[in-house]
């Protein structure tokens, strides 16, 4: 028997709220003050965040979002700085339930534009640390470069990402990952792999 607040069934944590706590995280959070230098800290960060893209480079999917916390946010702004998904359009804002749909949807064979699939590899770089209002949350940022294969050729997508983890259970699960492409604002030929 499902329960009502099951975020893989219905959306009930994409609330105003949750708008409102998006925008104060994302909103003036890489400073200097709020780095946090330690270099055993910032490798751990970089280890999940390399973990995530070879997840995402080896389509293993269920892994892939075993990552992340059951109520969470995948943006991908379509607009430079991020911007507000509640007013600017946005490449992708997905909850929990939008995400495994995502996934169902590659995995049908019927997700034409990944038919044949991609064939990716990311690189993470510039991983930086910083420290939140709360213990047991951190946020991070990287940049990334995507070089994606297909039939019709290599692209290259690239950018920074913003990570939102929260500390459950003596684990660090990913809450919110913003995907800021530097070309966000240009035609992108359908990005449909998870970037």
């Amino acid at each position: 028997m499902q329960t009502a607040h099951d975020p893989t069934i219905t959306s009930y944590y994409v609330t105003d709220e949750l708008y409102r706590e998006l925008l104060a995280n994302f909103t003036n959070w890489q400073r200097e003050e709020l780095a946090i230098a330690a270099p055993e800290v910032r490798d751990h960060f970089r280890l999940l965040l390399e973990r995530e893209a070879r997840l995402l480079d080896e389509l293993r999917f269920d892994e892939w979002l075993a990552m992340y916390a059951p109520e969470c946010i995948y943006w991908v702004p379509g607009t430079p700085g991020g911007g507000d998904p509640r007013r600017e359009i946005a490449i992708s804002f997905d909850d929990r339930r939008r995400m495994e749909d995502r996934i169902y949807r590659l995995r049908t064979g019927y997700a034409w534009s990944q038919a044949p699939k991609s064939r990716t590899v990311r690189i993470i770089s510039n991983v930086e640390v910083f420290a939140t209002g709360e213990n047991a949350a951190r946020m991070v940022r990287s940049n990334f470069l995507i070089s994606e294969f297909r039939v019709d050729g290599t692209r290259f997508l690239s950018g920074w990402c913003g990570h939102r983890f929260v500390q459950i259970a003596d684990r660090w699960q990913i809450q919110v990952r913003q995907v800021n492409l530097i070309d966000c604002d240009r035609n992108l030929r359908n990005p449909s792999i998870v970037l």
